[in-house]
């Protein structure tokens, strides 16, 4: 199986490609590891400065072969009583930490949106792609103009059609399996539960642009069934959490390592659905958390990087796919190679 004829043409000849995860846990030496082994992995741009984006840009100006992933503007408004509500049941919690929520009220950025396109467009990289939502098709057409190969991920057909009507080059199907945010473009109106094979044959049958599949692929055989099914590559997150060059926690790492948790789709922590392994936090908070991205991001951030200080599980945001059991310690170009294997 070959890579699409878009990557191809960068000099990447593996179909297993290594996902973006914003947060910390993607790293520019996760990146050029993959591009070692004719791979190409995608940087996290959500969550970063523009200065910052920039900043691991350059540190991979020799790479001829790797992404840059942003959010697309999708903000989802939040009911103020119900954020109140949500802030005072927080307070526990918080409090264990001793931190105060009540000074922080709702906040509905766009990820500094603007400063990246332009970023993008001044500097230019291989491949350009986005998540949460469509960008106008203005956006799309001048990145292909400056020479980047663009990527929209989607969760249904119905968003793979308009995607592809707005001209990107590629589409990642993304299945709920998949550990983190959901790509979904209506957060409220989560997709089916779709096993990732049928997912891509859906969307094969309702476009002809080139197909990354994504979600749950852990294993060889899953990157065997998604390309069987139609994709021409797939992309893998989860699988490199435990990596050496991955930015993941400590206890991120540890939680990951002990495979004894189910996982969950839950906005507690973010206000927008993400699928993480079961703690405290997820039974007791998934059902009291409004909708609310990203100020639920926001409110519960200060909580969560405490968590994170403390060395505790049990408060911190494990984001992790289906077959998270399957992660090891390997380096990102090892596992990329066993799953191409």
């Amino acid at each position: 199986m070959t890579t699409p004829a878009q990557f191809a043409s960068l000099g990447v000849s593996m179909p297993v490609l290594a996902a973006p995860m914003a947060g910390g846990a993607t790293t520019s030496a996760m990146v050029r590891a993959a591009a070692s082994v004719g791979s190409l992995g995608f940087l996290a741009g959500g969550y970063k400065s523009v200065d910052a984006l920039a900043a691991e840009i350059a540190a991979l100006d020799d790479v001829p072969a790797f992404g840059v992933n942003l959010f697309a503007p999708n903000v989802i408004n939040v009911d103020t009583d119900a954020y109140r509500d949500y802030r005072d049941a927080l307070a526990p919690i918080a409090q264990q930490y001793g931190i105060d929520l009540t000074g922080i009220d709702p906040a509905e950025d766009d990820d500094g949106w603007s400063d990246k396109v332009d970023l993008l467009l001044a500097d230019p990289v291989p491949v350009v792609g986005f998540t949460f939502g469509l960008p106008d098709a203005s956006v799309i057409a001048a990145l292909r103009r400056a020479g980047s190969v663009v990527v929209q991920t989607v969760t249904t057909a119905a968003e793979a059609r308009a995607a592809a009507d707005r001209g990107v080059d590629l589409l990642v199907v993304q299945a709920t399996a998949a550990g983190g945010h959901s790509g979904t473009w209506t957060p409220h109106d989560p997709p089916a539960d779709v096993p990732l094979p049928d997912l891509v044959r859906q969307v094969r049958a309702a476009t002809t642009v080139p197909v990354l599949a994504a979600g749950g692929v852990a294993t060889s055989r899953d990157v065997e069934s998604a390309l069987a099914a139609g994709a021409d590559a797939v992309l893998v997150g989860t699988a490199l959490l435990r990596s050496a060059e991955s930015g993941a926690s400590v206890p991120h790492r540890s939680a990951l390592a002990e495979k004894a948790r189910t996982t969950v789709v839950t906005r507690a922590f973010t206000g927008r659905p993400a699928r993480a392994l079961r703690n405290a936090f997820t039974d007791e908070y998934s059902a009291r958390a409004p909708l609310g991205y990203p100020a639920l991001h926001h409110l519960t951030g200060p909580i969560r990087k405490a968590a994170a200080r403390a060395g505790g599980v049990e408060h911190l945001h494990l984001w992790a796919g289906t077959g998270y059991a399957h992660g090891t310690e390997q380096s990102t170009a090892a596992i990329l190679t066993d799953l191409a294997t």
